[in-house]
């Protein structure tokens, strides 16, 4: 059972680095003075979902339950 803990903490650990690096790589929601006069309401900010800041909120959604199931089972005392 040591090999299995072993395993799912060199999991645990890539999960943390990469959720790390997906939240830093996303951009502050703040919308500035832009919100203001509703220039924030444009194209890109419509289709915010199919880009690349879309795919980043999806990936660190899905790394962040994946962190949260490993911290879980890690805390177990099966193993």
């Amino acid at each position: 059972m040591d090999v299995l803990r072993v395993i799912l903490t060199v999991a645990f650990i890539f999960v943390c680095m990469a959720l790390v690096v997906l939240v830093l790589m996303q951009e502050g929601k703040s919308a500035g003075l832009g919100a203001i006069s509703g220039a924030a309401e444009t194209y890109w900010g419509k289709n915010k979902g199919r880009s690349m800041e879309g795919r980043l909120v999806k990936i660190t959604k899905v790394l962040a339950v994946l962190f949260m199931i490993l911290a879980m089972v890690l805390n177990l005392n099966v193993f």
